[in-house]
């Protein structure tokens, strides 16, 4: 998922906890960019931020309900003039408004890598030490990967309208 870059602190974070998985005294540069990549990984499997960050985007002139592309949305920053926002239980953000409009927003499932659910967590260790130590490649990641993140993954079927 495009958007904001992964803060560096979470990446720091998972680096750390692999690197205890992997029983070594600190991570190095490798296994930090290791954890970057599982990160982003998760996100893209689970089809949500993992990591609170804000975004923006410029959403069409409709008189329509437009849906934010990023979920799940914790706040939307309205710009001023005539724009309608609302954020769905499931944290779906959508906003109204008659011209184009750039809306700033945040959305994350944790603020911070340790506020995580421990399933994608360990899914993103389990992931970051299996990079680290096949980093010549040829080896698949471990199943209990996608078993960790599969309760957590979005997925649309069909594109959501609202009236």
């Amino acid at each position: 998922m495009d958007g904001a870059a992964m803060p560096a602190a979470a990446i720091a974070g998972a680096a750390g906890a692999a690197a205890t998985y992997l029983r070594m005294a600190a991570a190095d540069a490798v296994l930090a960019r290791a954890a970057g990549a599982a990160l982003a990984l998760a996100e893209a499997f689970c089809g949500q931020w993992l990591i609170v960050r804000e975004t923006e985007e410029v959403v069409a002139g409709t008189r329509g309900w437009q849906r934010l592309a990023v979920v799940p949305v914790r706040s939307i920053v309205a710009p001023a003039g005539d724009l309608a926002v609302d954020i769905t239980a499931d944290g779906i953000g959508w906003v109204r408004g008659a011209g184009a409009v750039t809306v700033r927003y945040s959305a994350g499932v944790a603020a911070t890598w340790e506020a995580l659910p421990a399933p994608v967590a360990q899914g993103v260790v389990l992931l970051a030490a299996h990079l680290f130590e096949h980093r010549e490649g040829g080896a698949s990641p471990p199943a209990a990967v996608a078993a960790l993140w599969r309760p957590y993954r979005r997925m649309r079927l069909s594109p959501e309208v609202r009236t």
